[in-house]
């Protein structure tokens, strides 16, 4: 089953049914209007930036700064690397 095409996305785009209380969406509508903009657009936006927080390149940023963090935990400054059979020695011998 494909997804509506809207004349205003090149994309398929689907529809979605959310229960929301009256007086939010009304609450919701009014200050949309007043940001220009509609209730819907504001939706799609905040999904888009939900989603957007798990990139692979915030979970890379993320994990550089875990490890810059900690720098005693990796091999920062001792000029030490790690080839596949140190992990495999390690795992197996001990």
């Amino acid at each position: 089953m494909s997804s509506p095409r809207n004349p205003c996305y090149a994309d398929p785009v689907a529809n979605l049914t959310l229960a929301i209380d009256d007086d939010l969406l009304r609450r919701a509508r009014i200050r949309a209007l007043e940001e220009g903009t509609s209730v819907n657009a504001v939706v799609r936006a905040y999904l888009a930036a939900y989603v957007d927080t798990d990139s692979p390149q915030r979970a890379a940023r993320r994990f550089l700064s875990i490890a810059e963090a900690h720098p005693d935990t990796g091999t920062a400054g001792t000029g030490r690397t790690w080839a596949r059979t140190d992990v495999y020695a390690e795992r197996f011998h001990g």
